[in-house]
């Protein structure tokens, strides 16, 4: 029993990572500690979790993720498939290096002069 609550003690502790994401994209391959992110590896998928908070700027909503914490790169891909008509304009895809701690997602909400969105808010 004591080490099940250590166990658990050390998941309440983990630092989550955190970035934000454009409606229209979609998350790609993910990279650890040792590389790319393998299932096989792991035994699990890596903890990405969309969260019920958006900012709206000029028509586009920015959804928030979280990212556990040996989550150490991202690639984001455009949901929507390429232009043929118009390459110049086509994004193959994104890779975000710099994730964010939950302090500084406070500071881009604090000072992003956008509107801030919760989805399905729960009365506490």
């Amino acid at each position: 029993m004591r080490y099940v609550r250590q166990k658990n003690l050390n998941k309440r502790t983990q630092q989550m990572k955190y970035f934000f994401l454009s409606d229209g994209w979609k998350v790609g391959r993910v990279w650890g500690v040792g590389g790319e992110w393998s299932y096989a590896a792991w035994r699990r998928h890596p903890d990405i979790v969309q969260l019920d908070l958006c900012v709206s700027d000029h028509q586009e909503k920015m959804w928030l993720y979280r990212v556990e914490e040996a989550v150490l790169m991202v690639e984001v891909k455009p949901t929507a498939p390429a232009d043929p008509n118009d390459p110049a304009k086509n994004i193959g895809n994104v890779v975000l290096t710099r994730l964010i701690d939950a302090e500084q997602v406070l500071e881009r909400l604090g000072t992003i002069a956008t509107r801030c969105e919760m989805g399905n808010p729960q009365l506490m």
